[in-house]
């Protein structure tokens, strides 16, 4: 929900929000939802090629990173197009692969559970979207342009410490 938040901090208004801080025709703000959707794609693909060998956490620990990366971007090269839409190719490799790598994640902790945990996840996420639009409105309304990035830098970086602290334990081997 945290890492979905602050995406729809930004994501929901990202037109205009691309047209007022950089004067962005629409040709140059369709290139980068394009840029975006093709980085989604290569994320995911990525990380389902890496995740049987680096593990769930770990795949999802650096796709989260790289996602609190792109989003950092944005915020600190919002006025510069072509900064913001760098950012934007990097935060797209971490959005839909986050999500894939979570649901990986709960299968894996309890797989007979898997049905409800994943339907739930899923639930969850569409509240994060919600609650970042909601959020994201407001700010753009009162014309707090900057500061849309900033949350949802905020939003992410409490995702990635959600993520860091639910590391999986080592189960000791059992002794003989």
């Amino acid at each position: 929900m945290l890492q979905m938040s602050g995406q729809f901090a930004v994501f929901t208004f990202m037109g205009p929000l691309l047209k007022k801080l950089t004067e962005a025709s629409p040709d140059a703000i369709g290139m980068v939802f394009a840029l975006y959707g093709i980085s989604g794609f290569l994320g995911v693909a990525i990380a389902t090629r890496i995740v049987d060998t680096w593990g769930p956490y770990r795949t999802s620990l650096l796709f989260t990173c790289l996602l609190l990366v792109g989003i950092t971007g944005w915020a600190l090269s919002a006025g510069t197009i072509v900064w913001m839409a760098i950012a934007v190719a990097i935060w797209g490799l971490g959005f839909a692969s986050t999500n894939s790598m979570q649901q990986v994640r709960l299968v894996g902790a309890a797989p007979a559970l898997a049905s409800a945990s994943v339907s739930l996840n899923t639930s969850v996420l569409y509240i994060g979207q919600a609650v970042g639009s909601a959020i994201g409105g407001m700010l753009y309304g009162r014309g707090l342009l900057y500061d849309a990035g900033y949350v949802a830098v905020a939003f992410v970086a409490l995702a990635l410490v959600t993520v860091m602290l639910t590391k999986p334990r080592q189960v000791p081997a059992p002794a003989e």
